[in-house]
């Protein structure tokens, strides 16, 4: 038998978010707020479309997806982050690394092709709005969130294939959009189209042009630390922006609130 010594690897090394110590407290409370406020909203966007008659259609059945996929994967990641913070210690258990990053993973994923749904969704509601609640079914849209699901949480490790594919659906997806919207002969018509996907444009942009960022920039002017900034960018900021852009440009939204809110000054009074 060769005798010899194996190490086994227990943890990793994370690198961190700044190496100067008066910078932790200041990070620890801008990521604080990012990550309790992205929460609140996420949690108060799943409710709201749950419980709120009104909301019960296709567009906010993708909508309370897509805010469970950003509070998933920002939970992923958040809580880990501050406590490095807290505690100075820079390091992750391997298994516990392992575990974050399928879970990161599946949400990630799983929210590009629930963008891609909901580009659908908005696409049928545009170039044939007389069949809508035909094809956009309770059934349907059931099949697009579950599969995505359980797809990604299956294949959670290859992660840079998904994300191509889900970018081309999306992609395509809003070229028919496009299209369908320029084919309107009325001006009114193509506004109130465009409203109508401003939202989701939004989202979309903000999270395809970080990745685009991250991915695209040349080597010239690459660097270690906009790297790190565009990851916290997209694992905290902006499921935090999701769920504020979806509530505070959305007049149903905005609409539930204030009735509950009324309802809940009533109960004090």
């Amino acid at each position: 038998m060769d005798n010899r010594n194996w190490t086994a690897l227990n943890e990793l090394i994370l690198t961190g978010i700044t190496d100067h110590p008066d910078l932790q407290a200041p990070f620890f409370g801008l990521f604080l707020n990012i990550y309790v406020t992205s929460v609140l909203g996420n949690m108060s966007m799943i409710v709201l479309t749950k419980v709120n008659n009104r909301l019960q259609t296709p567009m906010y059945f993708f909508l309370r997806h897509l805010a469970f996929t950003d509070l998933g994967y920002s939970a992923a990641m958040g809580p880990k982050m501050l406590a490095n913070i807290v505690t100075n210690q820079n390091t992750i258990p391997y298994k516990w690394c392992a575990t974050q990053l399928a879970f990161f993973i599946v949400f990630i994923i799983s929210e590009l092709f629930i963008l891609s749904a909901m580009a659908y969704d908005r696409y049928v509601a545009i170039s044939n709005p007389l069949l809508y609640s035909v094809v956009m079914s309770p059934r349907v849209c059931w099949v697009l969130v579950t599969i995505p699901y359980l797809y990604n949480t299956f294949l959670s490790l290859i992660t840079t294939i998904k994300i191509f594919i889900s970018s081309f659906c999306v992609l395509v997806s809003y070229t028919l959009i496009l299209a369908a919207i320029l084919r309107m002969n009325s001006a009114d018509g193509r506004h109130k189209a465009f409203s109508t996907c401003r939202s989701h444009l939004t989202v979309v942009v903000i999270l395809y042009g970080t990745l685009f960022f991250m991915y695209v920039q040349p080597k010239s002017s690459h660097s270690f630390e906009s790297d790190k900034l565009a990851s916290v960018f997209y694992t905290l900021v902006i499921p935090m922006l999701n769920s504020m852009i979806y509530s505070l440009r959305n007049k149903e939204v905005k609409g539930a609130l204030h009735r509950i809110w009324n309802n809940v000054c009533k109960l004090c009074l």
